[in-house]
């Protein structure tokens, strides 16, 4: 029998290669706008696809709904609370109030957000099996390396997560520091 995390890697993988090869080879990263001033950060593309390392592990998306504010969601393998492995999924409500860099080959924009996450998990604890799902609220901060001349960004995050346990007997609440780096391709 496979485990949720096996079967969780593969599907993360099968769909993260499909969408990259299927990825225009042509697109370009748009002229950055200027508005109040180089520390304002103000976004030059609208939506992105790619991997994410850490927890969790698999596909990444980001959506700017404003010039300076985001939508970002990720879908992939986990490992978190006390050995507990599974597949998550999570969305987020980025800000991006300042430009910690701004160059010529890139921005470097930080950001803060908030967001939920649901997790579904397989745990073996006293030669049993367990398996459980959680709801939890993410507070997720970092700073992306925002190319200005091709259609990439790399980000690297850290995440507070507050996560409830249902069909657990240990534990109902708990909170971890989720960490990642991924790389994204911009469609435009």
């Amino acid at each position: 029998m496979t485990s949720i995390r096996s079967r969780s890697l593969l599907l993360a993988f099968v769909f993260s290669v499909s969408i990259v090869s299927l990825a225009p080879g042509d697109a370009e990263a748009r002229p950055r706008p200027r508005g109040f001033g180089k520390s304002n950060f103000e976004a030059n593309k609208t939506f992105g696809l790619g991997l994410i390392l850490g927890n969790p592990t698999g596909l990444s998306g980001k959506y700017f709904v404003g010039p300076s504010t985001a939508i970002d969601f990720a879908v992939g393998a986990v490992g978190c609370c006390r050995g507990r492995r599974g597949l998550e999924l999570h969305a987020d409500f980025l800000w991006h109030p300042i430009s910690l860099v701004s160059a010529e080959p890139f921005e470097l924009p930080l950001y803060f957000g908030v967001g939920g996450r649901f997790y579904q998990y397989n745990w073996d604890r006293d030669r049993r099996d367990y398996d459980g799902s959680a709801i939890g609220v993410r507070v997720p901060g970092g700073i992306a390396f925002d190319f200005n001349n091709v259609p990439l960004d790399i980000f690297i995050e850290l995440a507070l997560v507050l996560d409830f346990l249902f069909d657990d007997p240990y534990d109902d609440v708990y909170v971890d520091l989720d960490g990642a780096v991924g790389i994204r391709y911009w469609f435009n």
